[in-house]
């Protein structure tokens, strides 16, 4: 745990009383503060009693007293499309707002640190796609390289619940659009933004918003390093921003399917071969193709970000060759579940946008495509140009009729539930073939989350070839 610094013999409100919300309060306590714990949730609230915590109610008049500040958790909104009740009630009565992530970047260095023979860094990683993928290869190359490190953020443990620093610790965090818009810290070493597509857009009121929210990690946040992915505007235009000129190589520019050139620091891959270029020339290159934990032109964007972070470290290419060659994958992310008379089944359940599901349905030539769900704004008449590879689409869930109406030529099926979709694509798929659940879409309609569908699609599949 880290505990929070800055507040003690001071209360401190904690709305929110999810992972985040009771690793902050812990922390809290062990820093010397006063936690005021309040959910709009009763059985949030209930769940927090029975941990043992004391509840405070927020709602009452009086309840902000002497308030030193209020922490808040990542999905309660604070602005657009309009502020938690109690949020517009705290800013109104001057009472700074803050999240977990704030309090991190202000709690983790302490003294002691002065004794240390190595400085411990924190690496962040950002961006609409790939950032889960990525900041857990991160953590996996310095695992193998026998690094101290701890995972956290918005992946794995709450930032607040990890353990102090050791000597020469790296502590790999994953940071949504929800976590850096609002923290009033952000400090990392080292920045990772992966790319950007439009998403949360009525949490940030637009795709501007939205980058502004990405963007402050780096503009606010002062890293020592930035990795940027270019393969957007956006990403091309921050990365010029935080550069003081072409050969600047505190700003590493990354990219799937680009060669980058200049006499500056650059990691791309291409026809799926890493490569790795300083000052006008080529350092290290690394077969990516046959990786599979890493399939497709979208992994391979993650593996260059990761390279990249890892590199700023002093790793060696060939160090970090080994432990791309050992890494597994996410769970519900291009996740290899199962194969069977040379089909394969590929769980990516957390391809809940197009951008997501674009990149999946370019990761391999034949696919019988699971899609449909929650559908987002937009539909999915952006996946066009991307269809060529799908033999046919098998859709479920709240969106499957307005999903088959965009699909024009491409044959389809309308099966409603994942146990049908799974049974018509596993009967018609042929050897060479993969079924692909990359539902382009939210899973709120017949799921708690992304994470429940792609086990539901996983445990349908061990079923079948089992």
């Amino acid at each position: 745990m880290i505990p929070v610094r800055g507040y003690e013999g001071r209360k401190v409100a904690v709305l929110g009383l999810g992972r985040s919300g009771l690793a902050t309060a812990r922390a809290l306590i062990a820093g010397g503060a006063e936690p005021c714990l309040w959910d709009d949730s009763p059985e949030a609230r209930a769940n927090a009693e029975g941990a043992g915590f004391t509840l405070t109610d927020l709602t009452r008049a009086n309840a902000w007293d002497e308030v030193a500040a209020l922490i808040v958790s990542p999905g309660i909104p604070h602005l657009y499309p309009e502020p938690n009740k109690l949020i517009a009630r705290a800013m109104a009565a001057g009472v700074p707002v803050d999240n977990d992530i704030g309090l991190f970047f202000r709690s983790w260095a302490t003294p002691d640190w002065d004794e240390l023979d190595t400085t411990p860094k924190v690496i962040a990683v950002t961006g609409s796609n790939g950032k889960s993928t990525t900041t857990a290869l991160i953590h996996h190359i310095l695992q193998v390289a026998g690094r101290p490190t701890q995972m956290a953020g918005n992946i794995g443990r709450g930032v607040l619940d990890i353990e102090p620093a050791q000597d020469g610790e790296v502590v790999v965090l994953e940071l949504s659009s929800y976590q850096t818009e609002l923290a009033r810290s952000l400090t990392p070493d080292i920045a990772v933004f992966t790319n950007l597509s439009p998403d949360h857009l009525d949490r940030h009121g637009g795709l501007g918003g939205y980058f502004a929210a990405k963007r402050r990690l780096f503009a606010e946040g002062g890293p020592d390093r930035a990795v940027v992915g270019v393969d957007e505007v956006e990403g091309r235009f921050l990365a010029n921003q935080l550069s003081q000129g072409a050969g600047d190589d505190r700003v590493i520019r990354v990219s799937s399917g680009s060669k980058l050139e200049g006499p500056g620091w650059s990691v791309f891959a291409r026809k799926g071969f890493l490569a790795e270029w300083r000052k006008g020339r080529q350092v290290a290159s690394i077969d990516l193709r046959e990786i599979g934990g890493l399939p497709g032109a979208h992994n391979h964007q993650n593996a260059c970000a990761a390279y990249a972070a890892t590199r700023t470290l002093g790793l060696a290419p060939k160090l970090i060759e080994q432990a791309l060659q050992s890494f597994e994958g996410l769970p519900h992310r291009s996740q290899l579940v199962g194969e069977k008379d040379g089909v394969r089944f590929v769980n990516d359940s957390k391809a809940t946008n197009v951008d997501s599901a674009a990149k999946a349905l370019q990761a391999f030539p034949k696919i019988r495509w699971i899609a449909g769900g929650l559908g987002k704004d937009g539909g999915i008449s952006a996946l066009k140009p991307h269809l060529g590879s799908v033999v046919k689409a098998y859709l479920i869930g709240h969106s499957a009729r307005d999903f088959a109406l965009e699909l024009g030529e491409t044959p389809h099926e309308i099966c409603e539930t994942m146990e049908r979709a799974v049974a018509r694509a596993a009967a018609e798929a042929e050897a060479g073939e993969v079924v692909l659940l990359a539902p382009a879409a939210a899973s709120f309609d017949q799921y708690p989350n992304f994470e429940k569908r792609g086990e539901d699609f996983a445990a349908r599949v061990q079923a079948l070839i089992a």
